[in-house]
């Protein structure tokens, strides 16, 4: 029977997920039309996280080809600036008959 050391041990390695790499948010391509980072993956695919995923303080971008994770280092300064919400129309909506 494991003792305590052992299972809190074990419950910490759980906890923390295996990274690949850590990688600065500039060495990371950004797509504006999709707002999601992306960095070259070694199994060919690339690692994503998006722009929101970093704005909500998460920093694990993963591979949607294999288990591979890594952390992107960043300050919450260094995202991109929020677009204001766009405006409605002031106008009356035309209705088709």
């Amino acid at each position: 029977m494991p003792n305590l050391s052992q299972v809190v041990i074990t419950f910490v390695n759980m906890a923390e997920p295996s990274i690949y790499d850590e990688i600065e948010l500039e060495d990371l391509t950004y797509h504006p039309a999709t707002t999601l980072y992306t960095y070259p993956c070694p199994c060919g695919d690339q690692f994503e996280i998006t722009l929101q995923d970093l704005r909500d303080g998460e920093e694990i971008a993963v591979c949607p080809s294999c288990s591979l994770m890594i952390r992107v280092i960043f300050e919450p300064e260094d995202l991109p600036a929020e677009e204001p919400p766009m405006e409605e129309s002031k106008g009356a909506a035309v209705v088709a008959a």
